[in-house]
């Protein structure tokens, strides 16, 4: 992806895109035309979250990747499958929580015909907020589980460290208990075949312990 030369800093923000008495889904057909920041000139589609109005678990990501932007889908890519899986291992049935992400629109590097994620600059998570925020009203849930450093600071500000405060139950004004833990995709970037093993078997123990928090 190139961004043209000047590219603002800060941008006008989700907020005014976004219904006045949001449901799910006018949220997400108001979703498609939101131009609060400058990524939806090169992604195919925004991506909303999915699942049940009622859910009492919320999983928040990063942003759509390459599969998602395409099929329009939250988590149907390999870091999904990664989820997917965990969250069954966790006794947790998907079809049961609202998966979503910080960022409706997919950020990426042109490298050649591929598509490579590029990680969102602060005003983009910023000018997104309102849509997740819109999101978790409509849903009222009782945890939040941040996936990865991004959706932990979209959350709780750029001075949250998941390094220091994964796996540790915090308190918010959006739900009784957030919980931040790894990206899905971070196990599949390990070095070596112990290395995700280990990962993934923390990442369960972080699902498990926010389905206790329930």
């Amino acid at each position: 992806m190139h961004y043209p030369a000047g590219m603002r800093e800060a941008f006008r923000g989700a907020a005014e895109w976004v219904p006045q008495r949001p449901t799910l889904p006018s949220l997400r057909a108001a979703v498609q035309s939101c131009h609060g920041c400058d990524l939806y000139r090169y992604a195919t589609q925004a991506v909303l979250g999915e699942g049940p109005r009622k859910a009492r678990m919320i999983l928040i990501g990063e942003q759509p990747g390459n599969d998602e932007d395409i099929k329009g889908h939250p988590f149907v890519g390999p870091a999904g499958r990664i989820l997917d899986r965990a969250l069954a291992d966790a006794a947790v049935r998907r079809d049961d929580v609202y998966v979503t992400n910080a960022v409706k629109h997919f950020k990426f590097e042109e490298r050649g015909k591929r598509r490579l994620q590029k990680k969102p600059r602060m005003p983009e998570i910023t000018a997104c907020r309102p849509w997740l925020e819109a999101e978790i009203k409509a849903i009222k849930p009782e945890v939040l589980v941040c996936l990865g450093a991004t959706a932990s600071q979209t959350i709780f500000g750029s001075a949250f460290r998941l390094t220091k405060q994964r796996g540790v139950p915090l308190e918010h004004a959006w739900a009784a208990h957030v919980l931040a833990t790894i990206h899905p995709s971070a196990i599949l970037r390990a070095p070596d075949e112990e290395s995700r093993h280990a990962e993934y078997a923390r990442f369960v123990d972080d699902l498990k312990a926010a389905a206790r928090l329930l």
